[in-house]
């Protein structure tokens, strides 16, 4: 049984600390939500207060926050708190930089620190299916990999600090671009008179083939489980594919590299976020399509 602080409750946060709990881990919470730290004490979480109290006597630390600059603010208060040796690990989407700069404060402390963003959303969260994309050293790694792997089927170490980061921004890019291209070609197979069930039996099978389609099918019928089911209800919301999107094209920019599918991607999600939809699936984006076709 290990030690685990658990900061940051949220939608992800808490059923992922939930299933720590079922492994057989001794897990304190903190969130700034009360509501929050309610509903994951009702999973066996032991509520604290406090970011001191939820990291007393930890052997590990881990955060899921919305961003960059509040990983950066928890984990400055953290040098103050932990002893050496302590594993820190950042499951939070942010910027590389940022990630990184994690990485620098918990090496002032001399402890062991990981960036491990999450993919599968709150489904795989409460389900324990998400897929960790891991940076750090190959010490940290080993430290974390069995406490990952209490949340997750699949653990991939990506390389040094802030690899874990970069994959999963690429990833999201690749999701983002490619929901649209999903949702176009419904768009395009409706005015032609083909159905829904018959796109999808031919592209499900064939070069078409991708996840936005096979899993998460952005029309209702051919998969039962996506979003399109229940009236797109998140899953994913669209405001967190924009945070997304908008990660890689300043990851883009730093770098260097060129996105242009990506930055009109994120335009997309932008305008489908401002006419009031980012709390909606980011599948939803279909509607915003059809309406720019006159449908």
């Amino acid at each position: 049984m290990t030690k685990i602080a658990f900061v940051g409750l949220g939608n992800m946060g808490g059923p992922m600390a939930a299933n720590l709990v079922k492994a057989g881990h001794d897990v304190r919470g903190f969130d700034l939500s009360e509501a929050s730290v309610q509903a994951a004490a009702a999973s066996g979480v032991n509520a604290a207060s406090s970011l001191s109290e939820a990291v007393r006597d930890a052997d590990c630390v881990i955060t899921m926050l919305p961003k960059g600059q509040h990983v950066i603010a928890v984990w400055s208060d953290l040098t103050t708190l932990l002893p050496e040796g302590t594993l820190v690990i950042d499951c939070s989407t942010v910027d590389v930089e940022s990630a990184r700069k994690a990485h620098q404060l918990a090496g002032a402390m001399n402890c062991v620190s990981l960036d491990a963003p999450v993919s599968g959303g709150t489904g795989g969260a409460t389900a324990g299916t998400l897929t960790f994309m891991v940076g750090g050293s190959e010490k940290a790694f080993a430290a974390g990999r069995p406490i990952l792997e209490a949340m997750g089927k699949k653990i991939v170490h990506c390389g040094g600090a802030g690899a874990g980061q970069a994959a999963k921004i690429c990833n999201n890019m690749i999701l983002g671009i490619s929901m649209i291209g999903v949702c176009e070609a419904f768009g395009l197979a409706e005015k032609l008179g083909l159905s829904h069930q018959a796109l999808f039996d031919v592209a499900s099978t064939s070069s078409g083939q991708c996840w936005s389609l096979t899993t998460y099918c952005p029309v209702p019928g051919p998969v039962p489980t996506s979003p399109a089911n229940n009236d797109y209800k998140p899953g994913f919301a669209a405001a967190l594919m924009l945070k997304d999107l908008m990660l890689s094209q300043e990851a883009s920019r730093q770098s260097g590299a060129a996105t242009p599918l990506g930055q009109h991607a994120a335009e997309l999600y932008a305008e489908f976020e401002k006419a009031g939809h980012g709390g909606d699936d980011f599948s939803a984006i279909i509607h915003m399509l059809r309406e720019k076709a006159g449908t």
